[in-house]
Formats: structure tokens, C-alpha cells, sequence
């Protein structure tokens, strides 16, 4: 099985759901999963990672010998000159070769085994990268998530206040009518429900759209009612107290994988640096040829020889008798026989030429180019250099500020949640007085309003202190769960 099929397989667990349906109900984790299928950055991530992978298999290959096979037929025709008697013919033939080339790279410099490195390590921060885009999903879907369950509890306590002052209305109706208070009373209650009824409107408007949102990071379609399943949350306010800035530092380089990538692309770049160095030295390289040829030319009908003898030749004629030749003894081959049958493979077996051959190319000057990529690369170097040591920073700053604002949030829910108690205890008291005509309805509505506040904060430190913490979780490496 390919890498990349594990390492989705890995980076996005099975989920099995279908679009079609008219509702969905999902937890936190089905949501990640479903982001994490889905999202497109992810899966840009996740091309890049094979176009690495491809470069990488390309550039181990570099190593071993490369292999041509050639061949070619045409057609000449016109006059040419015969070799065997050195005079004119026209005539029309076919021709064909065949052959096969190999060359290898024995020593470059070391640049292709650095090559192969270089490549290597940028493979490995492909896989860093596609993780960091992991990560930046799931707190996008955690943020989210949050923020459908602040507004949820929202809802739910704006709901609670709303049947709250019907309920005190209905009280003080009777109130009214059986002369025990003025109807301002009254009158001041439904003022008070009809503000009541349009906070409800509000948070279920915000609800809604903090559901849509969801379903844009989740990339589902919007005709797909969507509702959460809200988890049980225990929150301790000293729990982050425990926690130490600079061990989750100390963590923190170990698993994020945005500090990996840097430290490969820093590694990559060492290696670019040696590529660049390896233009100084020889190249030496060897080549080997097979090649083979074939002509119809050559297929015409052929004497065969058996030795020579001396036989008489005319060379001229007597002037006063030209019937009477004059004759001269020349060696002459002796025929025996003839054939025409010189095939297509006897040509290319008979024709067979072979070839190895080693070179070597010393560079001596090639215009600053060896320099200037060798300049080029000391200069990347320290760029990864300097992006290794911002990313440390930006880390380094991002947990302590994280730090501080998860122990404000702590003592902000604390705080809120001493204030609410108080605030409920106290209304409690309020109401009863208000009820027996003890108190008037300006410090009866100063008092419900004091405890709504109170409680929208409480709810807004709380989140606001499970999202802090989530992120101190996502620094040390730990599952992003309730």
C-alpha cells in the first residue's frame, strides 16, 4: 500500500455518513471527521504531499543507469555510387537501424545523493505541513463548536428568563387585581416579557447562524438540519495553575508539526547548499552503444570467390588489323557461385558495432553560475535558519500569552460563578419582597437584570476557559476532547 494511503488512512478516521439526510446529530469528533474529509486546504495538503513523494522516487532513480532503445527505416533513391565498381547507379533502396544506449553518473560532487536527501527531507515536511492543516482545522471546528454551545446555553437561559417573568406576570396580574400593588406593576412586567421574548429571538438567530457557520467549515450542504450533542463539561478554575508555560514550551517543540516543517525545510536547505558545492567538482560518467544496420542495397546478388588465377584481358586492338586484340595477363577472382539472400538479421548481426566509453568534464569556468548558486544557497540557508527561530518565537509567545489568558479565564469563571450565586440568592430574596408589596418594581427589575447579566457572563468565561484550555491541550499534544 502507497504512503499516502496510510497517512490519510491515519489523518482521517472512517466516517461513514451521507449527505442526503435531512438531519445530522454529531459530537465534537464527528465534526472534526467530517471537516477533516472535506476540507480543501486538507486535501490541497495532501497533493502536494504526492508531487513530493513523485520527486522524491525521481530523484533515487538519478542513481542508477538510464536505458535507450532507438531504431529507424527510410527510403533512398536517385543515383549513387557503387562501391564495389565505383560507378553510378540508380537505383532505390530501404534502410532500417536498431541499437541501444546506456549512460550513468558515477561521480557528480555527491549531488545527486544529496539531491535525493533534499528531496527526502521535503517529503517529510509535506507530511508536517498536511498535519499542521490538520490542526488549523480541528481548532477552527473546536472554536466553532464552542461557540454553538455558549449560544445554546445562551438560548436556554434566555428562554428560562423569559417563562421566569410570564410566570412572575401571572403572580402579579393577580396582584393587581386583588388591589395588593398598583398596575404599574403589571404594566412594567410586560414591558419586561416583551424584552425578554426579544432576547429569546436574538439567541435563536444566533444560534442559527452559528450553525450555518459550522456547516461551511464542515462543508455540508445548508438544506441539512444540523444539531450537536453538547457534552458534559467538569471545570476545575485551578486546574491550569498546575500547568507550567515552559514545560508545555518544552512540549510543545516535540509534537507541533509547524516546527518540524521548519527544521526540514532548514535540513533542505543544507542540502541545497551541498548540491550547490558539488557543481565545483568533475563529472564522471560512462556510456555504452549497440547498434546494428540494414540496406536492400547490400541484399543484391553477390559473387562468391575461391582464390585467383591468372587470366588474359584485351586492352586494345592492332591499327592495321582491328580485329587482332592485344591482351595482358591479370589475377582474377575465381566464381564459384552467388547469392542474394542477405536478410534483415544477417545484416544486423554481420553489422553489429559495440561501444563503452568513459568520460570525465572538469568544470573551470562557467560564467559565475557555480558561485552564484552556491551564494544563493548559503543565503536560504539562513532564511531557514531565521524561520526555525520565528517559529520557536512565535510559538514561544503564543503559549505564554495562552497561558496568561487560561489563568485569567480561570479566575474569571471563578469570580463569575461566586457573582451568579450571589446574584440568585439575592433575587431570590428580592422576589419574595416584591411579591408581598415589600419593595417597589425598579429595584425588583435592577435585581433580574443584575442575575441575566451575571449569567451571560458566567457562561461567557466559562467557554471562553474551555477554549483556553483546549488550546494549552492542542500545544501539549493531547486529543482535542471533552
Amino acid at each position: 500500500m502507497r504512503i499516502f494511503k496510510l497517512l490519510i488512512f491515519y489523518l482521517i478516521p472512517l466516517f461513514s455518513f451521507s449527505q442526503n439526510k435531512s438531519s445530522l446529530e454529531l459530537d465534537l469528533q464527528q465534526c472534526i471527521e467530517i471537516a477533516l474529509e472535506n476540507n480543501l486546504q486538507l486535501k490541497r495538503s495532501a497533493i502536494n504531499y504526492e508531487i513530493q513523494e513523485v520527486s522524491y522516487t525521481q530523484n533515487k532513480l538519478q542513481q542508477t543507469p538510464s536505458l535507450n532503445i532507438f531504431s529507424n527505416y527510410g527510403n533512398n533513391w536517385g543515383r549513387s555510387v557503387d562501391p564495389t565498381t565505383n560507378t553510378f547507379l540508380s537505383t532505390t533502396s530501404n534502410f532500417s537501424g536498431v541499437g541501444a544506449s546506456s549512460n550513468m553518473t558515477l561521480f557528480s560532487g555527491l549531488s545527486i545523493r544529496n539531491s535525493i536527501r533534499q528531496s527526502k527531507s521535503l517529503l517529510e515536511k509535506s507530511v508536517f505541513d498536511l498535519e499542521n492543516t490538520k490542526n488549523n482545522v480541528m481548532l477552527s471546528v473546536v472554536s466553532q463548536y464552542l461557540s454553538i454551545m455558549l449560544v445554546m446555553d445562551r438560548l436556554e437561559n434566555a428562554r428560562y428568563q423569559y417563562q421566569s417573568t410570564r410566570e412572575q406576570l401571572s403572580r402579579t396580574i393577580k396582584l393587581v387585581d386583588a388591589g395588593s400593588i398598583p398596575v404599574t406593576n403589571k404594566l412594567n412586567l410586560e414591558a419586561q416579557l416583551a424584552g425578554d421574548e426579544l432576547a429569546v429571538i436574538q439567541q435563536e438567530n444566533g444560534y442559527r447562524l452559528s450553525i450555518l457557520q459550522l456547516k461551511q467549515i464542515l462543508l455540508l450542504e445548508n438544506n441539512i438540519e444540523l444539531n450537536i450533542i453538547r457534552p458534559a463539561v467538569d471545570l476545575n478554575p485551578s486546574t491550569v495553575v498546575e500547568s507550567n508555560p515552559n514545560e508545555i514550551y518544552n512540549a510543545a517543540l516535540s509534537v507541533l508539526p509547524e516546527i518540524k516543517s521548519a527544521e526540514k525545510s532548514l535540513e533542505s536547505s543544507v542540502y541545497g547548499l551541498k548540491i550547490s558545492k558539488g557543481g565545483r567538482y568533475p563529472v564522471i560518467s560512462v556510456s555504452s552503444n549497440f547498434n546494428s544496420n540494414y540496406s536492400s542495397y547490400a541484399n543484391r546478388e553477390r559473387d562468391f570467390y575461391d582464390g585467383f588465377s591468372m587470366q588474359p584481358t584485351t586492352i586494345g586492338y592492332l591499327t592495321n588489323n582491328p580485329l587482332e586484340t592485344v591482351s595482358t595477363m591479370t589475377l582474377v577472382p575465381n566464381v564459384v557461385g552467388s547469392d542474394s539472400d542477405f536478410t534483415v538479421f544477417e545484416q544486423w548481426k554481420d553489422y553489429l558495432s559495440k561501444s563503452l566509453s568513459f568520460s570525465i568534464t572538469i568544470p573551470i569556468f562557467n560564467r559565475y553560475n557555480t558561485s552564484a548558486n552556491i551564494k544563493r544557497a548559503k543565503l536560504n540557508k539562513e532564511l531557514s535558519d531565521i524561520n526555525l527561530l520565528e517559529a520557536k518565537n512565535q510559538v514561544r509567545q503564543t503559549i505564554e500569552t495562552s497561558y496568561n489568558d487560561a489563568l485569567a479565564a480561570s479566575k474569571s469563571y471563578s469570580a463569575s460563578l461566586k457573582q451568579v450565586r450571589a446574584l440568585e440568592e439575592s433575587f431570590r430574596i428580592i422576589q419574595s419582597q416584591y411579591d408581598l408589596g415589600g419593595i417597589n418594581f425598579t429595584e425588583y427589575q435592577i435585581s433580574n437584570n443584575n442575575l441575566v447579566r451575571a449569567k451571560n457572563d458566567l457562561l461567557s468565561s466559562k467557554y471562553d476557559y474551555i477554549f483556553k484550555l483546549k488550546v494549552l491541550d492542542f500545544y501539549q499534544g493531547k486529543e482535542l476532547t471533552f
